[in-house]
């Protein structure tokens, strides 16, 4: 008989243990090794089941998996809190001096980057025999368009980046992060019908799509803003580091609670009260020491999460593909991988150098700004929290599939290597 403690038990132990493996042999960064070590012991399970099939291990494992449910674990959990602890750490006056940019960025840049790599792959998907309906292919290009804003800023504080510069990376990111789920939210209740709203019977209404966004976004913004300013004043009332981090954990649960019940964007209302504590909060109402406490547990909850989030994806990827309705070929799925890779690379480049062309025209561009905003473009846990929560479907396992080997190219080689691309243009 299992408890409700068994999952997550099970989960912080093998995060545990591959954790451990990769700082004691592999000895890559925490994240990038966990979800290395996890895919290896997935392929392990599959290959003792293949040597000893009376093991059932496959079994167990797939069992284990089906009793998570992820739409509700993450998009209706734990991305609140990755994106939370992402916006503390952004500055917010460099942010309002770069806000037309940032917005295009994630306005635009997010709708452009997802057409390309939706049409691409709906492209491929014929080409290849899959067939998949157009919706689907876009909502593969909204899961990974979105860029983690902890994988790139990690790399930033060590690095002399311009003010300006970091700001964009790290603005751009949090706000695509936020579109990018109103967009996945949509686009997942057209594609699978459960809007349970008008629209759902006529397939996708672009007015219908639009009012849903207006609606999520601008919801977002004022509950983002009405929870943070109210934590924000019991902070300036109190001077006691325990009681207000139990304020800001209080602030996302209870502010994401809220914007679930009232259909608004829980993932906007984040960032936006993320800012207000990491900025106003952090230097009006805290005091050093509360301070270092809320910066402490807020990287360390992200740490964990982001920990977790990787693990699921190496552990389930492998059952995931395997009990897939669809006959295709490892081979074939490498082969998309391949270039739906390049194809997110060069729809990350148009989305960065549209916006910037145009601002341009109003002012100069430092010659790097483009070929560093296309390469610090590093998805994460985003990406993969939205591919984890796909409804079961026969799609669900190619999404899942190609969504997290981008991560994986995107994480291991972009994020390995932003650091020389950054030193090439700022020595």
């Amino acid at each position: 008989m299992t408890t409700p403690l068994d999952i997550p038990a099970i989960l912080l132990v093998l995060a545990t243990l591959f954790g451990t493996l990769n700082y004691w042999f592999v000895k890559l960064p925490h994240t990038i090794g966990l979800m290395l070590v996890a895919l290896v012991a997935s392929l392990s399970v599959v290959a003792l089941d293949l040597i000893f099939p009376s093991l059932g291990m496959s079994t167990l494992v797939y069992e284990f998996l089906e009793n998570i449910d992820f739409n509700v674990t993450l998009m209706q959990g734990m991305l609140s809190f990755l994106l939370f602890a992402g916006s503390l750490h952004v500055d917010l006056d460099q942010l309002r001096k770069n806000k037309w940019t940032i917005l295009a960025f994630a306005s635009i840049g997010v709708v452009l980057s997802s057409v390309v790599i939706g049409g691409g792959f709906w492209l491929l998907s014929e080409v290849i025999g899959l067939s998949l309906p157009f919706l689907i292919c876009l909502l593969l290009g909204v899961m990974v368009s979105p860029t983690d804003p902890v994988a790139v800023l990690g790399v930033l504080k060590t690095l002399k980046v311009p003010a300006p510069l970091k700001a964009k990376i790290a603005g751009e990111s949090l706000f695509n992060d936020g579109v990018a789920v109103v967009l996945f939210s949509v686009l997942a209740s057209l594609a699978f019908g459960n809007t349970g709203g008008e629209g759902t019977e006529a397939g996708f209404q672009l007015t219908s799509a639009i009012w849903l966004l207006t609606k999520e976004a601008a919801g977002g913004i004022v509950l983002g803003l009405i929870s943070g300013l109210s934590a924000f004043w019991l902070l300036r009332q109190i001077d006691d580091y325990v009681l207000e981090v139990l304020i800001t954990l209080a602030l996302v649960t209870g502010a994401y609670s809220i914007a679930l019940h009232l259909h608004l964007s829980g993932p906007i209302a984040m960032v936006i009260a993320g800012l207000l504590i990491g900025n106003q909060g952090t230097s009006l109402a805290m005091s050093e020491s509360t301070r270092l406490h809320v910066e402490t547990f807020w990287e360390l909850i992200d740490e964990i999460l982001n920990s977790i989030l990787f693990l699921l994806i190496g552990l389930k990827i492998i059952f995931l593909v395997q009990h897939s309705s669809y006959e295709i070929s490892y081979p074939v799925l490498i082969s998309l991988f391949i270039a739906i890779t390049l194809l997110s690379i060069i729809a990350r480049y148009l989305a960065i150098a549209l916006p910037v062309k145009i601002r341009s025209l109003m002012s100069e561009v430092n010659p790097g700004t483009v070929p560093i905003l296309t390469w610090a473009g590093i998805r994460g846990g985003v990406s993969v929290a939205l591919a984890l929560s796909l409804p079961n479907s026969p799609e669900s396992a190619v999404l899942l599939f190609i969504t997290y080997l981008v991560v994986l190219f995107s994480i291991t080689v972009q994020g390995l290597t932003i650091e020389n691309v950054i030193k090439y243009y700022y020595p």
